[in-house]
């Protein structure tokens, strides 16, 4: 940080900037006024926002002055907002002025200081004297730095691996919520392992597209990547892809942190198209001419970026197969890792020229990964782990986070898979999502659905089990259906067409009975997860 005093450090696309200086130095301020709040080590700060610079100077002022910090997704509901702002505690809170008028103040009964999040002014103080402090805050500064904040004023805790850093609810629920608590530990180690195998530099950039309130995003997207010296953009809210690429070309990133949907999309729109004509099908059947052709695709892609791509890192959910093979074709640097938030975010990864295809990678540094299974290798079984980057439990659930570790200690993630004798760990699917057939088979909707989603108007897709039967739902990409004359009758006759050949290629107690079209894409968690439970 003192080293690039003057460089930009976190930047509003085509907004607002903020230096490194200019960071800490608001970082100092809030500092002071934590303590004015009555807030000290171990209590907690809750942040609740839209991705901004700003949000990121609220989270590492909490962080650097030790208190916990509790980012909460902008998406929620104002009442789950205050039932988790109240749940943990929280005696600061940083907002949206917008969503700061919907909640219900009575509820947050520990909260002393609410600040906003577009001015970082006050928006509400609980006593005379922390009022007093807002008003004379910048009076407070210049007492306790009369020649000004400088680099050698710099100065955070570096010996408390073993606090608590962060509480990150993964629900919004208000019927006791899974706040996952983070130690410092999770956060060091998974800097350290990116750092190692995803060396940031001064001078790099990245655009910030994850939500912060996920560890996914709120890791890789701010902590690694800042504590490397990049500068990083944020583009507000989940862009269009016209936004997203036309930011890209501005910032040029080094990285692309996204999820398997948002490259799928990216492929099957821009890039599938060109492969599918018959002149193309026929160049690629020639060795020297298909050489030439990736080749050109893979300049076409990481152009789109920016042109300055060195990995393209997704994770979240599984990349669709047949998407992968075209990536692997194409030499596109990209990977699949594994994680979860109680991992903080990082269970598994590997670097892009030496990643399995259809794999999420190899266990990470300092964590370990087993198979809950008689034959690990063959046989499916859940992933468990254990190791310094996994959480300490649920806050204030104990019955849950006793519920989360085997008897021996070992995280049970509640996922489903395997693991070669390299090391490389290949997900099944989810337990919770395993539809055991009449049989005993055991039926992993995640593979059936990959299976649909190559299907030429299938967008996504959902299966379920209703009374024994197994049913897709199905949302169509409309626009290509009338792009290619297909009416009602038309679209029928493909879906019959569709699951009949999908249907083709899935074993006899796999075989779906019926394909229903939906008419909205599936609601979707953060990470871009479909939410299961909502469709039967």
């Amino acid at each position: 940080m003192q080293e690039h005093w003057d460089a930009h450090a976190l930047c509003n696309y085509k907004g607002e900037a903020f230096t490194f200086g200019e960071f800490a130095t608001k970082m100092a301020r809030f500092h002071i006024l934590f303590e004015k709040a009555g807030a000290v080590k171990g209590d907690k700060i809750a942040l609740c926002g839209k991705n901004c610079a700003r949000w990121a100077i609220a989270f590492f002022s909490s962080n650097t002055y030790e208190t916990v910090t509790v980012p909460i997704l902008a998406d929620f509901t104002p009442e789950s907002i205050a039932s988790l702002v109240h749940h943990s505690d929280a005696k600061v809170l940083f907002i949206d002025e917008e969503k700061w008028e919907k909640l219900d103040k009575q509820v947050m009964t520990s909260l002393r200081l609410a600040i906003s999040l577009d001015t970082f002014q006050p928006l509400f103080c609980a006593t005379d004297e922390i009022q007093e402090a807002c008003d004379n805050w910048d009076a407070l500064f210049n007492e306790k730095y009369p020649n000004g904040y400088s680099k050698s004023d710099v100065s955070f805790p570096v010996d408390n691996w073993e606090d608590l850093a962060i509480i990150n609810y993964t629900s919004g629920t208000t019927s006791a919520p899974k706040g996952v608590m983070l130690q410092y530990a999770s956060v060091c180690t998974n800097v350290i392992f990116g750092q190692s195998r995803l060396p940031v530099r001064f001078g790099y950039t990245l655009v910030s597209m994850l939500p912060l309130a996920h560890v996914y995003g709120l890791m890789f997207e701010l902590i690694y990547t800042l504590c490397g010296g990049c500068c990083i953009y944020f583009l507000g809210k989940t862009p269009s892809p016209k936004l997203l690429l036309a930011a890209m070309a501005d910032i040029k990133p080094y990285a692309v942190m996204t999820v398997p949907l948002v490259m799928e999309k990216i492929f099957k729109s821009s890039v599938l198209p060109t492969l599918n004509k018959p002149a193309m099908k026929v160049a690629v059947c020639v060795p020297v001419l298909r050489n030439v052709i990736f080749k050109k695709v893979r300049e076409k892609l990481i152009k789109a970026f920016g042109g300055n791509v060195m990995y393209i890192i997704m994770g979240g959910a599984a990349l669709n197969p047949t998407v992968e093979s075209w990536f692997k074709k194409f030499k596109l640097p990209y990977t699949v890792g594994y994680g979860m938030t109680e991992a903080g975010p990082l269970l598994a990864y590997e670097d892009w020229h030496k990643f399995a295809p259809r794999s999420c990678g190899k266990a990470v540094d300092r964590c370990e990964v087993r198979i809950d299974s008689e034959d690990p290798h063959h046989v499916v079984g859940e992933i468990q782990a254990r190791g310094m980057n996994l959480m300490v439990g649920y806050y204030k659930n104990e019955s849950a986070t006793q519920a989360a570790f085997t008897e021996d200690g070992w995280m049970k993630t509640g996922d489903l898979g395997i693991i070669d004798h390299d090391g490389n760990i290949f997900i099944k699917g989810r337990s919770k999502n395993m539809i055991l057939s009449s049989n005993g088979q055991n039926i992993y909707p995640e593979e059936i659905e990959a299976v649909l989603n190559n299907q030429k108007y299938v967008m996504e897709s959902v299966v379920v089990d209703r009374a024994t039967k197994l049913v897709a739902l199905v949302y169509l990409d409309a626009a290509k259906l009338e792009q290619d004359g297909l009416d009602a009758e038309a679209r029928d006759l493909y879906l019959e067409e569709m699951l009949a050949l999908a249907n083709k290629s899935l074993p006899s107690y796999s075989k779906l009975t019926k394909v229903e079209v939906v008419d909205e894409p599936f609601e979707k968690t953060p990470k871009m997860s479909i939410k299961r439970f909502m469709y039967k």
